[in-house]
């Protein structure tokens, strides 16, 4: 990791997608051939690039994103909230006469108040992205402090952002989402990586069993430990409500996810771990705190509705740890 000085906010790069969320409530999610009436219908801004954007810019990380839109209400929506936050999007690419990407969700609210989702993404302009529209990429690269990816990109794309950030020996996070396969010269560009348990086991072979009770953290171990094997050199694995896992050297660390939480709304509940985790390690803490501190901004994440509104701000997260001591660090104007 880069040391950042007092003198300058961190930099990071990210490059991934912009998806406009269509959120549907409903008491329970419909089977087959049926039909249910549901209880509530919003749009929010969202996508695995965007969302970890934002959210590294609500925790005061200064932000470059990279991705693709088209020219629709939904590309200029998404962008103008990326703005307003203090993203630079100078670098967005807008295609006419393409349809942005979208969303469909369907949220099941349960009876004990926690809620879970069924994503369908339309991927649109996210998947068009071309290597000759990424025009002045190697000097971001080169001046950026950690680099971020996803999975809702082309992938090549990711491999040449991976490769330019490794040539300039610039930290990459990648965040396996969706799951696709992962080509292993990528993996080898790649400082850290950070799947759920079901991404971890398309990557490892090895399946985590996870229930209401927890999950198997052996078999977790296990997982971290073949996907270190095909050279990525820390392994960040997100086990939902127990918390996560993380293998880098010899060395694994647990952190435990927060307690008593309600879950409204689970969407972005990865993009703002990975992205609060990556920032905070960008301002100086270790992994182990930086894994805390994740953990409490993905808890606020997961409180709220939306996947861009939910995304807390610095001030938000040391506010809801609610007297708790937390790692912290020093915020940079």
């Amino acid at each position: 990791m880069r040391n950042t000085t007092s003198e300058r906010r961190p930099r990071i790069l990210v490059v991934g997608s912009f998806v406009m969320d269509q959120i549907a409530v409903t008491s329970k999610f419909p089977k087959e051939g049926q039909s249910v009436i549901g209880r509530s219908f919003q749009k929010a801004p969202g996508g695995k690039g965007a969302n970890q954007a934002v959210q590294a810019a609500r925790l005061g990380a200064d932000v470059t994103l990279i991705g693709k839109i088209g020219n629709d209400a939904n590309g200029e929506e998404m962008l103008s909230v990326c703005q307003s936050t203090g993203i630079n999007i100078d670098h967005v690419i807008c295609e006419e006469g393409a349809a942005s990407g979208c969303a469909i969700i369907i949220l099941e609210e349960k009876p004990d108040h926690s809620a879970a989702n069924r994503i369908l993404v339309l991927p649109g302009t996210n998947m068009t992205i071309r290597l000759d529209e990424l025009q002045g990429i190697e000097a971001l690269i080169a001046e950026s402090d950690m680099v971020m990816l996803q999975l809702e990109i082309p992938m090549e794309i990711d491999l040449h952002v991976a490769r330019l950030a490794a040539a300039h020996h610039v930290p990459v996070m990648l965040n396996p989402a969706p799951f696709a396969p992962i080509p292993e010269e990528l993996l080898s560009y790649v400082t850290y990586i950070s799947p759920n348990e079901t991404e971890a086991e398309d990557i490892s072979g090895i399946r985590i069993p996870h229930d209401e009770n927890g999950c198997d953290f052996e078999a977790a171990r296990q997982a971290a430990a073949a996907i270190r094997a095909k050279g990525v050199e820390n392994v960040l694995i997100t086990l939902g409500s127990a918390g996560a896992l993380m293998l880098s050297g010899d060395e694994f660390l647990f952190s435990p996810s927060v307690k008593n939480v309600r879950s409204v709304d689970p969407t972005a509940a990865g993009d703002s771990f990975v992205s609060a985790f990556c920032t905070a390690l960008c301002f100086g803490l270790d992994m182990k705190s930086a894994m805390v501190f994740a953990n409490h901004t993905a808890a606020i994440t997961v409180s709220k509705m939306g996947a861009m509104p939910s995304l807390p701000s610095y001030e938000d997260v040391l506010r809801g740890a609610d007297g708790l001591t937390i790692p912290r660090w020093e915020p940079i104007g």
